[in-house]
Protein backbone atom coordinates (compact mmCIF):
# COMPACT_ATOMS: atom_id res chain seq x y z
CA UNK A 1 0.00 0.00 0.00
CA UNK A 2 0.97 3.31 -0.88
CA UNK A 3 -0.25 6.49 1.36
CA UNK A 4 1.01 10.29 -0.58
CA UNK A 5 0.43 13.06 1.99
CA UNK A 6 2.08 16.91 1.75
CA UNK A 7 0.16 18.61 -0.76
CA UNK A 8 -1.92 21.87 -0.47
CA UNK A 9 -1.95 25.26 -1.94
CA UNK A 10 1.30 27.34 -2.06
CA UNK A 11 1.81 30.73 -3.89
CA UNK A 12 4.15 30.67 -6.95
CA UNK A 13 8.06 29.90 -5.98
CA UNK A 14 6.86 28.11 -2.64
CA UNK A 15 7.96 24.78 -1.72
CA UNK A 16 6.07 21.68 -0.74
CA UNK A 17 7.14 18.18 0.24
CA UNK A 18 5.23 15.00 -0.28
CA UNK A 19 5.76 12.25 1.15
CA UNK A 20 5.01 8.66 0.03
CA UNK A 21 4.39 6.45 2.80
CA UNK A 22 4.93 1.98 1.90
CA UNK A 23 3.63 -0.66 3.76
CA UNK A 24 3.87 -4.15 2.44
CA UNK A 25 6.53 -3.47 0.58
CA UNK A 26 10.32 -2.86 0.64
CA UNK A 27 11.77 0.44 -0.92
CA UNK A 28 14.96 -2.18 -1.54
CA UNK A 29 13.34 -4.16 -3.36
CA UNK A 30 11.01 -1.53 -5.97
CA UNK A 31 11.58 1.52 -8.01
CA UNK A 32 9.00 4.50 -6.93
CA UNK A 33 8.12 6.83 -9.68
CA UNK A 34 5.91 10.10 -8.72
CA UNK A 35 3.57 10.73 -11.44
CA UNK A 36 1.22 13.94 -11.95
CA UNK A 37 -1.73 14.94 -13.67
CA UNK A 38 -2.69 18.52 -14.04
CA UNK A 39 -6.82 19.20 -15.00
CA UNK A 40 -7.44 17.78 -18.74
CA UNK A 41 -3.95 15.98 -19.16
CA UNK A 42 -2.65 13.24 -19.00
CA UNK A 43 -0.49 10.94 -16.16
CA UNK A 44 3.28 11.86 -16.34
CA UNK A 45 6.23 10.81 -14.75
CA UNK A 46 8.53 13.26 -12.75
CA UNK A 47 10.56 11.93 -11.05
CA UNK A 48 11.65 8.32 -9.57
CA UNK A 49 14.10 6.40 -7.29
CA UNK A 50 15.29 3.46 -8.15
CA UNK A 51 15.60 0.05 -6.28
CA UNK A 52 18.08 -0.02 -3.53
CA UNK A 53 18.03 3.79 -4.38
CA UNK A 54 20.79 3.64 -6.47
CA UNK A 55 19.68 5.99 -9.20
CA UNK A 56 17.13 8.82 -9.70
CA UNK A 57 15.28 10.48 -12.49
CA UNK A 58 14.23 13.58 -13.49
CA UNK A 59 11.74 14.73 -15.66
CA UNK A 60 13.13 17.99 -17.98
CA UNK A 61 10.38 19.92 -15.82
CA UNK A 62 11.42 18.87 -12.70
CA UNK A 63 15.13 19.02 -12.90
CA UNK A 64 17.11 21.29 -10.80
CA UNK A 65 13.69 22.11 -8.63
CA UNK A 66 12.63 18.68 -7.32
CA UNK A 67 14.64 16.74 -5.37
CA UNK A 68 13.46 12.74 -3.94
CA UNK A 69 14.83 10.87 -1.54
CA UNK A 70 13.79 7.95 0.49
CA UNK A 71 13.76 7.49 4.59
CA UNK A 72 14.33 3.52 5.26
CA UNK A 73 13.53 3.58 8.42
CA UNK A 74 10.01 5.44 7.74
CA UNK A 75 10.13 3.13 4.40
CA UNK A 76 8.95 6.54 3.11
CA UNK A 77 9.95 8.40 -0.30
CA UNK A 78 9.75 12.15 -0.31
CA UNK A 79 9.19 14.53 -3.60
CA UNK A 80 11.18 18.13 -2.56
CA UNK A 81 9.54 20.59 -4.63
CA UNK A 82 11.27 23.89 -4.52
CA UNK A 83 10.23 26.93 -7.03
CA UNK A 84 6.87 25.95 -7.62
CA UNK A 85 5.22 27.10 -11.07
CA UNK A 86 1.41 27.13 -11.75
CA UNK A 87 1.83 24.59 -14.29
CA UNK A 88 2.99 22.24 -11.71
CA UNK A 89 -0.24 22.38 -10.57
CA UNK A 90 -1.72 18.65 -10.27
CA UNK A 91 -2.56 15.57 -8.51
CA UNK A 92 0.67 14.08 -7.05
CA UNK A 93 0.42 9.49 -7.77
CA UNK A 94 3.45 7.94 -6.11
CA UNK A 95 3.60 4.33 -7.78
CA UNK A 96 5.85 1.10 -7.04
CA UNK A 97 7.57 -0.91 -9.67
CA UNK A 98 9.06 -4.71 -8.81
CA UNK A 99 10.26 -5.96 -12.19
CA UNK A 100 13.87 -5.67 -13.12
CA UNK A 101 13.65 -2.24 -15.51
CA UNK A 102 16.06 0.23 -14.01
CA UNK A 103 16.37 2.48 -12.75
CA UNK A 104 12.33 3.01 -13.42
CA UNK A 105 10.32 2.74 -16.42
CA UNK A 106 8.42 5.67 -17.27
CA UNK A 107 5.16 4.55 -18.21
CA UNK A 108 2.18 4.31 -15.69
CA UNK A 109 1.43 0.55 -17.30
CA UNK A 110 4.31 -0.79 -15.52
CA UNK A 111 3.70 0.01 -12.18
CA UNK A 112 1.91 -2.30 -9.69
CA UNK A 113 0.64 -0.45 -7.08
CA UNK A 114 -0.60 3.38 -6.73
CA UNK A 115 -1.45 5.63 -3.94
CA UNK A 116 -4.94 7.85 -4.02
CA UNK A 117 -2.84 11.05 -4.94
CA UNK A 118 -1.85 14.27 -3.28
CA UNK A 119 -3.20 17.74 -4.86
CA UNK A 120 -0.83 20.54 -5.49
CA UNK A 121 -2.05 23.74 -6.11
CA UNK A 122 0.03 26.74 -7.32
CA UNK A 123 -1.55 30.01 -7.27
CA UNK A 124 0.11 32.68 -9.68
Amino acid sequence: QLVESGGGLVQGGGSLRLSCAASGLSLDDVAIMWFRQAPGKGREPVSCLSKRGTKTFYAESAEGRFTISRDIAKNTVYLQMDNLKSEDTAVYYCASHSGIYYPCPTSSFDYDYWGQGTLVTVSS
